[in-house]
């Protein structure tokens, strides 16, 4: 029997049951269900609205099914036809503790109850994502460890265009900060999650003495919401989680990119290992970059789910409103997906192999060391606008020759700028323009190994939180 049927004289459409019942998506949340009826049982005793005994035979009734659902192979939620996940908990508890187990919803409504279990269960979620951040973190923080010692050259690229070497292990390190961005982005959001709104009832508060802030600390919460006609319609914390897991996939959709890119033959930098990637059914000869496509590919799905609760939520009425249903799917989804993607970003970066004389002769063109030509000129008395001009000239020069900018002659430099000397061979070598690049966030060694000491030690933070 639903639970709003008295109100209700024939029977409910199987068309609008197929349209209106949510179990068949809200099951995952049995355990928060139970256990935020645990933690109302519980408030209801402190209320004196139930007694102490019957508590603690609704709690005990609770914790098995808690234990039953726990266990695929014992789990009746899968076959259950109930409505939602609510009708069902409370239909298990009356058949074991009768009566008993209808008294349990009193003062709470399905609004604060739904509000609850999401919460709870996004709170959980949240913080497996930090932990799987932080394990993606700590494979390109072992990459670029290891490739730092080996002191790998790459070219840095603006607009796809090659610009200034940097070393590889830098290019590792931009992905560690993003990530990083992500995991106290998630932690900022938690804070938020953590908002008890159990008590709110349908949308004016609950009507018997319910210490709300004890409740909250009973189910791990950091307070109790402020008020129950925004607790009740409240979804803002389930668009910020979607945000930032949007967020994070366009980031992990850009080191895909990176892979996809480097690992072609036209750049040739790295290989991506086999556990990673497939061949063509056609073209036997082919090693295509799936798992790293799929990190690209999936971010238009997160961002997609994001956009469906954006236009859920649009225009909705104070307080709760039916369609408010439809934030668990694309929140489901989502956290499955960007789960799936940071699982695999380790196995992507620590099975690399790397063709380092490849990438040294892709940052040594003889090319990208024209912008510390004109820095030279600059230390030379020139006005970097007119020094720019002139290394561009320079540029030009060699191009129409063909020969890389430092196999210029310095009687060809000195035809163009007079003011060049001899040292300017030592300035434009590999090691000069990294070493030069020697400020906070540089390329330089001694600064990128700076990084890699703090990005160890702050990784190392994360996976003990």
């Amino acid at each position: 029997m639903a639970l709003w049927g008295g109100r209700f004289d024939g029977d409910t459409s199987d068309l609008f049951k197929a349209l209106n019942d949510s179990l068949p998506f809200d099951c995952a949340l049995v355990m928060e269900d139970i256990e935020g009826s645990i933690a109302w049982a519980r408030a209801l005793g402190r209320a004196k609205v139930l007694k102490a005994a019957d508590v603690s035979k609704l709690v005990k009734a609770l914790d098995s099914i808690a234990e039953r659902e726990s266990d695929p192979a014992t789990a009746k939620i899968s076959s259950a036809t109930d409505e939602d996940v609510h009708s069902f908990v409370e239909r298990e508890l009356i058949a074991l503790v009768g009566d008993l187990g209808k008294k349990l919803h009193t003062g709470r409504s399905r609004n604060d109850q739904v509000a609850t279990d999401v919460r709870l269960w996004t709170a959980s979620a949240i913080v497996n994502l930090r932990r799987l951040i932080a394990l993606a973190i700590d494979a390109l923080v072992s990459l670029a460890d290891a490739e730092l010692k080996k002191r790998t050259v790459l070219p840095g690229y603006t607009h796809l265009q090659r610009g200034q070497p940097v070393l590889f292990a830098h290019w590792c390190l931009a992905y560690v900060e993003m990530l990083r961005r992500d995991h106290e982005r998630f932690g900022d959001a938690l804070s938020r999650v953590c908002v008890s709104p159990l008590g709110s009832g349908a949308l004016a508060g609950t009507a018997y003495p319910i210490d709300r802030e004890a409740l909250a600390a009973d189910l791990g919460f950091l307070e109790a919401s402020r008020n129950s006609l925004d607790a009740a319609g409240d979804r803002d914390f389930v668009f910020e989680t979607l945000s930032t897991i949007a967020l994070c996939g366009v980031h992990l959709s850009r080191l895909g990119e990176d892979l996809i890119l480097y690992s072609s033959s036209e750049f040739g930098f790295i290989q991506m290992s086999d556990r990673v990637t497939s061949g063509s059914s056609l073209m036997p000869q082919k090693k295509n970059p799936d798992a790293a496509e799929l990190l690209r590919g999936k971010s238009g799905r997160l961002i997609g789910n994001l956009v469906r609760i954006a236009t859920t939520l649009k225009g909705l009425p104070l307080a709760y409103n039916k369609d408010l249903q439809e934030d668990k799917e694309p929140l489901f989804d989502s956290v499955a997906h960007l789960t799936l993607c940071l699982r695999i970003v380790p196995e992507c970066v620590s099975g690399i192999t790397i063709n380092r004389d490849r990438m040294l002769a892709a940052a040594d063109d003889g090319f990208s060391a024209a912008t510390d030509l004109a820095d030279y000129l600059v230390r030379a008395g020139v006005p970097f606008r007119d020094a720019h001009h002139t290394a561009g000239r320079l540029t030009r020069t060699a191009l129409e020759l063909r020969v890389p900018l430092h196999k210029l002659t310095l009687d060809q430099m000195r035809a163009i700028e007079p003011r060049i000397g001899p040292d300017i061979f030592k300035e434009l070598s590999i090691d000069a323009v990294l070493a030069k690049r020697d400020v906070i966030g540089g390329t330089a060694i001694g600064q990128v190994r700076k990084q890699v000491g703090i990005a160890k030690a702050s990784v190392k933070a994360m996976l003990r939180a």
